[in-house]
């Protein structure tokens, strides 16, 4: 989804912004979002359709990037099969379509006591800085943050492996496997003599990202071979390898869905090693705990997240992964005036006597409650509590299969499904999020657009 306003209007929204934050705030209340993932940009553009418009709160949301893309979609821009430009939305361009503020920079520090956020200086891709760093006051604070790469100590992990958790590292990956296979069929670099060039990629754990990736890349080498972008054998030229610690792939999936997944991904001649715990990762290789030294030219860190540092570091209750911890009402246990919600939050699940998974569909669930809580909240009523509900999972492995099981009182139990219902599911799951951003009948004629932008573009992205 491309903003159509003018490539000027983040940079003018910005200054406004920054010009704003030197004056004296505006009456109401100040609700103040930072993260724009799925819940954070969901949240700010229905509170600001509702509250701003009306005059009844200023909302204001903070992320690091410029631009917001649906994270599910990551492994299909690392491999080509998606063009991020076409999907990513402008948060300035959000902000002016819906009522709310938008101030670009990453938290830094937090002032409960005068109740004050903290935002980074922001640099352009020359070092020069466009945004000096700045104070956000807030009456309601709402984190969302997210998570990031959890590496795990392992050395070499940080310098010699690629994460996938923002666009630039997933344009980057697809930057270098290109430049892999056309090195390998010229017979450059490590290549160089060789009687069969090959490509080594190794993905480092098996959860929902490492296997969704692995089949686009089998696609994506494909189709690269079939544009003259190399001439490799798509199947034994270019090896694919999956490595888990644990004892299957896709771990917190039902059993059946993990084995039909592995049963389709070794269909599309990809290496799966399980049980297999990585003890350092070289420029080159990938050496693990049994012993074994596995060539790789790519390497994929998908195995694990964590919350970032800066949370404990502001002196909130957080659990031993950095997750604040909050009340079912989504307020944190210390502070009334802060929520958090999403990857970032550690909520009970009191049915399973554990806390919220660190899902997607969490994350939208608990910003539709976040949206009723904050209506009550300004009304003095008091607040619903969250209560998660596991509608299934869906894996999605391309144009070759989608996978997955559904749950839910209709059913009444897991239902496994697969092929075109599930592909259709699958893709539903993003179309409810484009619907939340901007309507239905938007969403209609963003669906239509991308269809004729497929049509007329190659199936992958070829530079």
């Amino acid at each position: 989804m491309i903003a159509s306003e003018s490539h000027m209007l983040p940079i003018l929204n910005r200054a406004r912004s920054t010009e704003k934050a030197a004056e004296v705030l505006e009456p109401g209340h100040s609700i103040v979002i930072v993260g724009g993932g799925a819940g954070g940009i969901q949240l700010a553009t229905r509170l600001g359709d509702k509250m701003r418009k009306s005059g009844e709160a200023r909302v204001i949301l903070v992320d690091r990037a410029a631009a917001h893309l649906w994270k599910p979609l990551l492994h299909e821009v690392a491999a080509g099969s998606m063009d991020a430009n076409t999907h990513q939305l402008e948060y300035a361009a959000q902000a002016r379509w819906h009522h709310f503020e938008f101030q670009q920079g990453s938290l830094i520090g937090l002032n409960r006591t005068s109740k004050m956020v903290t935002i980074s200086a922001v640099d352009d891709e020359d070092g020069l800085e466009i945004l000096p760093q700045r104070e956000v006051a807030y009456d309601t604070l709402v984190l969302s943050i997210g998570s990031e790469t959890n590496f795990f100590g392992v050395p070499g992990a940080p310098e010699y492996t690629i994460a996938i958790d923002t666009v630039a590292q997933a344009e980057r990956f697809r930057r270098r496997m290109i430049a892999a296979c056309m090195r390998a069929q010229n017979r450059l670099g490590k290549s160089a003599g060789s009687d069969r060039p090959q490509v080594n990629i190794v993905i480092i754990g098996a959860g929902a990202t490492g296997v969704e990736l692995s089949a686009e890349l089998r696609n994506t080498a494909t189709v690269l071979g079939a544009y003259g972008l190399h001439r490799l054998d798509p199947q034994r030229d270019i090896s694919i390898t999956i490595i888990e610690a644990g004892p299957r792939i896709l771990g917190p999936l039902p059993e059946r869905v993990a084995e039909e997944t592995a049963n389709l991904l070794r269909n599309l001649n990809i290496r799966i090693l399980v049980g297999e715990k990585v003890t350092e990762v070289q420029a080159l290789a990938v050496l693990t705990a049994s012993g074994k030294t596995l060539p790789s030219d790519l390497t994929v860190w998908a195995g694990g997240i964590q919350v970032p540092k800066i949370l404990t570091e502001m002196g909130l209750p957080t659990n031993r992964l950095g997750q604040v911890i909050v009340s079912q009402t989504l307020q944190t246990i210390i502070d009334p005036d802060i929520f958090a919600l999403g990857d970032c939050a550690s909520c009970p699940w009191p049915e399973k006597s554990t806390s919220v998974p660190p899902r997607a569909q969490a994350a939208q669930q608990q910003a539709d409650l976040m949206y009723q809580s904050l209506h009550r909240r300004l009304a003095g009523k008091p607040l619903p509590v969250f209560h998660y509900r596991d509608r299934g999972s869906l894996v999605s492995l391309g144009r070759f299969d989608t996978i997955g099981n559904l749950m839910g009182k209709l059913i009444g139990s897991t239902l496994f499904v697969e092929g075109w219902i599930a592909r259709i599911l699958y893709v539903s799951l993003y179309r409810q999020h484009v619907v939340a951003l901007h309507g239905f009948m938007r969403m209609v004629l963003d669906t239509l657009a991308q269809w004729l932008h497929r049509k007329t573009s190659p199936r992958v992205k070829l530079h």
